[in-house]
């Protein structure tokens, strides 16, 4: 599937803006959560987003996928696409935030950003369940998954793994959370659906090696 032409209503600066990146340092405020925990966030770290978001919902190979829930097969609500540690990038700005990212927090994570992933939510229908990013190494070590959200601002919610009570962040136009600690394996986030008019959002994942 190539790259996708959807109703997407730019914000009043995002376009007029220049594509970069902003510091990180004090900029980023972590939150401690339950349980060995953290999320950090950093509000528009990515600037000229929507111009971002115009370039990925067209060039990147978006592909529908469908998977096994019980005793059927049902698309996923949303649309993929996945970057091994070497394939090139659909964009240089991604290169330069996994550089940014590896810089602020190498020294904590012991390790680079290899992988990168993409998600387009194209509307409030297309969503994600609950989970971690329990696949391989994130199932029992302390691991990051760095997030930047482009497009319209979606809900990102987190609550303990097992239940409780939620966290809620309004994620878009070029928003950084990232998630660490045990985060991966003591709690749970999801982007629910909505009923309500939501615009297209893409969603840029970098993990380490071994974590999805």
């Amino acid at each position: 599937m190539g790259g996708m032409r959807v109703a997407f209503q730019a914000s009043l600066l995002g376009l007029d803006e220049e594509l970069g990146l902003g510091p990180l340092g004090g900029s980023v405020r972590r939150t401690h959560l339950a349980h060995g925990a953290w999320i950090d966030l950093r509000p528009g770290w990515l600037s000229g987003a929507d111009t971002l978001f115009e370039r990925l919902a067209a060039v990147v190979p978006w592909q529908a996928e469908r998977r096994r829930m019980y005793d059927r097969f049902v698309d996923v609500p949303r649309l993929l696409r996945f970057y091994g540690e070497d394939e090139p990038l659909p964009d240089p700005i991604l290169d330069d935030a996994r550089r940014a990212l590896d810089a602020h927090y190498g020294a904590e994570l012991g390790e680079p950003f290899r992988t990168v992933g993409l998600c387009f939510y194209r509307d409030g229908r297309d969503s994600v369940a609950w989970h971690g990013d329990t696949i391989g190494r994130g199932g029992a070590e302390d691991t990051m998954v760095a997030i930047v959200s482009v497009g319209d601002p979606r809900p990102l919610l987190l609550r303990p793994r097992g239940g409780g009570p939620s966290i809620r962040h309004e994620l878009g136009h070029g928003d950084l959370i990232v998630m660490g600690g045990s985060c991966q394996r003591t709690w749970e986030h999801a982007i629910p659906k909505t009923a309500r008019p939501a615009g297209p959002r893409i969603s840029v994942q970098f993990r380490p090696r071994g974590v999805r």
